[in-house]
């Protein structure tokens, strides 16, 4: 199949979120004609949403991919287009650390939200990628900043920017300083909870601790006192697993993220707190653990897909809850005082009330049925 026939071929299963979003955009055709000989290119693709970047390449003519994707929905989706365009086996899954680079002479990356998530993808490719790498990293034109100019410039000697087509742009980076050396997972004391949060560049909010998750971890100690089993449901760097395993000590603390750089946030943190008994999982809506196993749920559910601000996210979360719980279990939530997931929260798990709220956030527990 040819490059384009390969992308008419793709399709965005199994995510469901946001349907109006789609499997191909510009800006992966812009990184994809930006591209030079691929056929002798020894390629790294990060973040490729449902497969676009990785089996556009392959058709072109790449024979080495490796491919990093944060969410692990994004796995499963070029698993699946992979297999429908014939191209299973093409390309190689790695997490994003020195070895994805090793020896790579070009690099496709979206362009992420975080400054920090293009910091580490920066810091890796310089410290050890082919001398000779090229670093194209694309984005919607009204996403991208001249901060990522000036992160990529951090790493290597040349960095320009190719004219807009369909308002999408690539920057292009050359020339690795010799003197970059990988500084991810950074580490930050927080005074107020005494723990060091540590982070990878994805993680959502980074070493800092957001007020959404400080006013959560204060309603904490009224959360189901009798419990003896509880998840951190989207965990993110892992406080409020941490806090909870701190304070129960006969509590047994499983965190759950679909996001890679969540779950590596989530154990460095742990680590360092000395909490390495509590158990993280990488897995999309703690899909593979057994219904009615939880005592306790805390959750601080996402927002925002991209730059879209969505509910499906904490819906389906919710939803994982309802199933997790045993009955009688409680979910003590978070969310933005806009968000009506209240009602929600009714419909799905139980009974639901404020057990704590601010001018910004509202904390609620729901009691499984």
């Amino acid at each position: 199949m040819s490059p384009g026939e390969v992308l008419a071929e793709l399709r965005r299963e199994p995510d469901v979120e946001a349907p109006d979003l789609v499997a191909v955009d510009a800006t992966d055709r812009l990184l994809l004609d930006t591209a030079e000989r691929l056929p002798e290119q020894r390629v790294v693709v990060v973040d490729d949403a449902y497969g676009a970047l990785t089996l556009g390449a392959v058709a072109a003519g790449a024979r080495d991919v490796r491919v990093a994707q944060d969410l692990l929905v994004g796995e499963r989706a070029l698993a699946l287009n992979a297999e429908r365009c014939g191209l299973a086996g093409t390309y190689r899954p790695a997490p994003l650390d020195a070895g994805l680079f090793d020896g790579a002479t070009l690099v496709l990356a979206r362009a992420p939200r975080a400054l920090d998530a293009l910091r580490e993808l920066t810091e890796l490719a310089a410290a050890t990628a082919d001398p000779d790498v090229t670093v194209l990293v694309g984005g919607r034109v009204k996403h991208m900043t001249l901060g990522m100019n000036d992160v990529l410039r951090a790493g290597f000697t040349e960095v320009s920017a190719t004219l807009a087509r369909q308002k999408s742009r690539v920057l292009v980076a050359r020339g690795p300083r010799p003197d970059v050396r990988p500084s991810f997972p950074r580490c930050r004391h927080d005074d107020a909870l005494d723990l060091d949060v540590c982070a990878h560049g994805a993680a959502f909010a980074g070493s800092r601790v957001d007020d959404g998750t400080r006013l959560l971890l204060g309603a904490l100690p009224q959360a189901a006192t009798g419990a003896r089993t509880a998840l951190d449901l989207g965990c993110g760097t892992g406080v409020l697993a941490a806090a909870l395993a701190r304070a129960r000590p006969d509590l047994t603390v499983t965190a759950t993220d679909q996001s890679a750089a969540a779950v590596a946030s989530a154990r460095a943190t742990l680590a360092r707190a000395g909490l390495g008994r509590v158990r993280v999982l990488r897995d999309d809506a703690a899909s593979t653990l057994p219904d009615g196993s939880v005592d306790l749920v805390v959750c601080n559910p996402p927002f925002h897909l991209g730059a879209a601000v969505v509910t499906a996210a904490a819906d389906r979360l919710f939803t994982a809850a309802a199933r997790l719980l045993r009955p009688g279990g409680e979910l003590w939530t978070v969310y933005n005082n806009r968000l009506p997931h209240r009602a929600a929260l009714r419909r799905v798990v139980g009974p639901t009330r404020a057990a704590a709220n601010d001018r910004r956030y509202t904390v609620t527990v729901s009691v499984r049925g």
